[in-house]
């Protein structure tokens, strides 16, 4: 059952929805439009989402967005759609547009090299079953191991990078399931403000994440729109609503479609 958790007029969003032309909608995947998985490759959307997905974009009244830690094509790989919405993947880091025009951030010189680094210091310590290297970070994950293995993995990677990756333009980030270091200004954050700062003044925005990168997303987003949490249980959050997924999602979904009609 959706919860508001703060003070949104969730009922005044509802109604500009209906009213303008224009509306922008804002989805994280992992854990928001699909369940997590320890075999990442098989997390496939909760059932009706695509399918919600695709009626949102054909009504052309939403500029349907999907902002992602994984890259763009996996996020196509496990996405059943015809026509694709627009992607920001690896946190804003890749960009692939409506019409299927794809991007890549630049980085400096020496990020480059760091991350090179990274993955040298991965095969040294035989971490590449945990290790996913993305065009602009190094990704570790623990998400199905044994607590004391996930801790150890977890202080391993913190003791060899906390204090030295500001030094090679990283940033080293926490995520439900692991630790990614990703060049910095590349964030979730970065790319809500630019996907706002194209959106015309009156259009609605939505935001929906399940993550303490999405958190970041939320702070960007401000008062601009509605914050959305998506996870089975509630936690400290900077979002207006609180949804429980599938069931409390597909209602958002379709109360979107409704009204944006």
């Amino acid at each position: 059952m959706k919860t508001l958790v703060g003070d949104f007029d969730l009922q005044k969003f509802i109604s500009n929805l209906t009213q303008t032309q224009t509306s922008v909608l804002i989805l994280d995947y992992d854990g928001t439009l699909a369940p997590f998985r320890t075999e990442r490759d098989l997390a496939v959307p909760y059932d009706g989402v695509p399918a919600r997905l695709a009626k949102i974009m054909d009504s052309d009244r939403t500029r349907l967005v999907i902002v992602s830690g994984r890259r763009v094509q996996e996020v196509k790989a496990l996405l059943p759609l015809d026509t694709f919405p627009e992607i920001w993947g690896c946190h804003g880091g890749e960009w692939l547009d409506a019409a299927g025009k794809y991007r890549i951030a630049n980085l400096p010189r020496k990020t480059t090299e760091a991350l090179t680094q990274v993955n040298d210091w991965v095969a040294q310590n035989d971490l590449q079953q945990r290790c996913e290297r993305k065009p602009s970070s190094v990704a570790f994950h623990w998400r199905g191991l044994p607590q004391q293995e996930a801790s150890a993995l977890k202080d391993k990677v913190t003791e060899r990078f906390a204090d030295s990756a500001a030094d090679f333009g990283l940033v080293l980030h926490a995520f439900d399931g692991g630790l990614e270091l990703r060049a910095a200004g590349i964030t979730k954050a970065h790319a809500v403000q630019m996907i706002v700062s194209e959106a015309a003044k009156d259009a609605p925005v939505a935001y929906l994440g399940d993550d303490a990168t999405d958190e970041d997303a939320f702070e960007a987003l401000g008062s601009r729109g509605l914050k959305i949490l998506v996870r089975e249980e509630l936690r400290s959050t900077r979002a207006d609503l609180w949804l429980i997924p599938p069931r409390d999602l597909i209602d958002f979904l379709d109360n979107w479609i409704d009204a944006a009609r």
